[in-house]
């Protein structure tokens, strides 16, 4: 499933909309340091996931933007202890 992420920095999440549904990742960003905050996928939305491409856009947009991550959020935690893949980006 192709879904469209944005960066809605006036909320500080990454929101994706799909068939009326907001999934959502929260961030706070201060220097060169971010943290996310939590991770939500409506019920209707889940199990396509959504949570994990959220997730997944959040790392590259910290590595593009070299910022060190601060991870808070329990689906985050897990979803890393499954890859090395976003490690060196960990604080």
């Amino acid at each position: 499933m192709n879904i469209e992420i944005k960066n809605n920095t006036e909320e500080d999440k990454f929101t994706s909309t799909i068939d009326g549904y907001e999934a959502y990742l929260e961030y706070s960003q201060s220097g060169d340091r971010i943290s996310f905050e939590k991770v939500f996928t409506p019920v209707e939305l889940r199990g396509k996931g959504i949570a994990a491409k959220l997730v997944e856009y959040a790392f590259e947009y910290a590595k593009k933007n070299d910022l060190k991550v601060y991870p808070h959020c329990s689906y985050i935690i897990s979803y890393l202890s499954r890859t090395d893949k976003y490690k060196d980006l960990l604080a």
